[in-house]
C-alpha cells in the first residue's frame, strides 16, 4: 500500500495555516482536478479525492490535532478512538462540498431515494484499575433508533407506499448548470429523500425509526488508560433507505485506585516502612497487580528511595512492553512511643551525641509533683 502524503503537503499550506488558507486551498485544488473537468483522467479523480481527504482532517479541528500530534497513525482505529479518512467513491465527497460551495458538485443525477448511513453514537464506560491490566468484557445498555416494525422502516401506514417526489423526480437531488460545472443542491420538497409519505405510519409518524433499548458487549484490551475510545462497527443508529449503521464509540475511564497511582503506562506505589526497617534492612511485602510481592529492602534505605519493579506496570494495548511498578518507600515516625521504645532511642542518641528533647513528663506527674510541693510548706 503507498505511503500517504502529508495532508499539508496535499494542500500545498504551511503547518501553521489557517482555517481560511486551508479552504481557500482546497477549493482551488478540488475544481482544478474535479472529474467534470478532467474526464477519464484517473490521476485527476485521484488527487482530488486526496485532496477532500486531507481537507476532512485539516477543516476538523480534534482531527488536526490528532494529526499535528501523532500523523496518519493518529487518524486509525483502536485506543485513541480515532478514524482513518478516506473516501470509496468520488460521489462520497460532493456532500462535503455542499459545507464550501453552497450545494454539491457532481455531472450525476441519484436515480431513486437518498440511500444515508446512520450516524455514530458515543457512550462511556467505567471500570477499575484492575480491570483494566487485565482487560475484560462488559455489558453495556443504549438507546438507538431501530426501524419501525410497523411500516418495516418506510415511514409509509401499512398497505400504502411512498411517493416519488415531482420536484425532483425521485433524485433528492436538483441540478443547476454554471458554465462547465452542474451545481446540485438538495431537493426542498423531499429534503433529498427523493420520495414523499402522504399517509404517514401511526407508531413513527413518517420517520421510519423508533427508539430502542439494546444491550451490547464490549471486549475491553488490557492497557487501556481514561480517555481511550473504543469502536464497535456498526453499532450505532440505522441508516435510511437501507443505508449502513453508524458506529459506536465507547469513551473508557479507569477508576483511581487506593494504593496504585497511575502515570501512562506505569504505576506507582507508596509503601510505609520503619526506621529499624530502613536503617536494619528488611524484607517486605508490597501489592501488585496480582496480588502481593516480597520485595527486599536493603540496610540504610533512605526516605522517598524509588525501586523500580520491570514490567509490574501497566500492559500496552497495542501489543508493546508492559509498564513499571514504582515503589516509594516512605519511613513513618510513630506518634507514640512505648517506654522501652524511647528508652532505646534515647540510648541510640547518646551514642550518636544527637540533641534530643528531653523527657517530658505527664500532666498527673506534674499534678502530683505540685501536691507533693504544696503539703510540705
Amino acid at each position: 500500500m503507498p505511503q500517504k502524503r502529508d495532508y499539508y503537503d496535499v494542500l500545498g499550506v504551511d503547518t501553521d495555516a489557517s482555517d481560511a488558507e486551508i479552504k481557500s486551498s482546497y477549493k482551488t485544488i478540488a475544481l482544478k482536478h474535479h472529474p467534470d473537468r478532467n474526464p477519464d483522467d484517473d490521476a485527476a479523480v485521484e488527487r482530488f479525492k486526496e485532496a477532500a481527504e486531507a481537507f476532512e482532517v485539516l477543516s476538523n479541528p480534534d482531527k488536526r490535532d490528532r494529526y499535528d500530534r501523532f500523523g496518519h497513525a493518529g487518524l486509525r482505529g483502536g485506543g485513541g478512538g480515532g478514524h482513518q479518512p478516506g473516501f470509496s467513491d468520488v460521489g462520497d465527497i460532493f456532500s462535503m462540498f455542499g459545507d464550501i460551495f453552497g450545494g454539491s458538485f457532481g455531472g450525476r443525477q441519484g436515480g431513486g431515494p437518498r440511500v444515508r448511513r446512520g450516524d455514530h453514537l458515543q457512550t462511556g464506560l467505567s471500570i477499575d484499575l484492575p480491570a483494566a491490566a487485565a482487560g475484560c468484557t462488559r455489558t453495556i445498555e443504549i438507546s438507538r433508533q431501530e426501524p419501525c416494525s410497523t411500516c418495516s422502516g418506510s415511514g409509509a401506514r401499512p398497505g400504502s407506499t411512498p411517493e416519488s417526489c415531482d420536484y425532483c423526480g425521485g433524485h433528492g437531488r436538483v441540478v443547476q448548470s454554471q458554465g462547465i460545472f452542474s451545481l446540485q443542491t438538495t431537493c426542498p420538497a423531499c429534503r433529498g429523500e427523493g420520495q414523499i409519505i402522504r399517509d404517514k405510519c401511526d407508531d413513527c409518524r413518517g420517520v421510519g425509526r423508533m427508539p430502542n433499548s439494546v444491550a451490547l458487549d464490549v471486549k475491553i484490551p488490557a492497557g487501556v488508560d481514561s480517555g481511550m475510545r473504543l469502536c464497535l462497527r456498526g453499532e450505532g443508529e440505522s441508516g435510511s433507505q437501507g443505508g449502513s449503521r453508524g458506529d459506536l464509540y465507547v469513551e473508557i475511564d479507569v477508576q483511581k485506585h487506593s494504593l496504585f497511582q497511575r502515570e501512562g503506562p506505569h504505576l506507582i506505589c507508596q509503601v510505609p516502612i520503619t526506621f529499624s526497617q530502613a536503617a536494619l534492612g528488611s524484607e517486605i511485602d508490597i501489592p501488585v497487580l496480582e496480588g502481593r510481592h516480597s520485595m527486599e529492602v536493603p540496610a540504610g534505605t533512605q526516605p522517598g528511595h524509588v525501586f523500580r519493579i520491570r514490567g509490574g506496570g501497566m500492559p500496552d494495548p497495542r501489543g508493546g512492553r508492559a509498564g513499571d511498578l514504582m515503589v516509594e518507600v516512605q519511613v513513618e515516625v510513630p506518634r507514640k512511643l512505648g517506654d522501652e521504645q524511647e528508652e532505646l532511642l534515647r540510648q541510640l542518641a547518646d551514642i550518636e551525641q544527637t540533641n534530643v528533647s528531653p523527657h517530658r513528663t505527664s500532666f498527673l506527674d506534674k499534678l502530683r509533683d505540685w501536691f507533693s510541693s504544696k503539703d510540705h510548706e
